[in-house]
């Protein structure tokens, strides 16, 4: 799976919105003006970080070498998911989704009202 294939389906997203993050080259994906994905360059290699529960990213790290703590992001909530290892694009949407709705869920409902889907 490429970054611009990713950007496609973050930004398919309902109120999916990108902005440019130029101190990291990153591409911030956001809804209601708050994150839930970001396309970077992590040691080199294409990565996206995305949201996920601390106990969902712990396990998710041990099973998976290609899945390191979140790239200069709150490392108990955030995973770097290099775009290059062994994790099937089925598992990477699933947790584009999954950080989608996550911070979805946390937005307040005069924000979640706007957003159809």
């Amino acid at each position: 799976m490429t970054s611009t294939e990713l950007l496609e389906y973050c930004l398919a997203k309902p109120g999916a919105e990108q902005t440019q993050n130029n101190q990291r080259g990153a591409n911030q994906i956001k809804v209601a003006d708050v994150m839930f994905a970001m396309l970077c360059e992590c040691n080199g290699r294409e990565a996206i970080s995305l949201k996920t529960s601390a106990e969902l990213a712990d396990e998710l790290r041990a099973k998976h070498s290609c899945i390191i703590p979140g790239d200069h992001l709150n490392k108990a909530h955030w995973n770097t998911i290099y775009l290059d290892g062994e994790l099937p694009n089925s598992q990477l949407y699933y947790l584009v989704d999954s950080s989608y709705q996550l911070v979805v869920s946390s937005l307040p409902e005069s924000a979640r009202h706007g957003l159809s889907g």
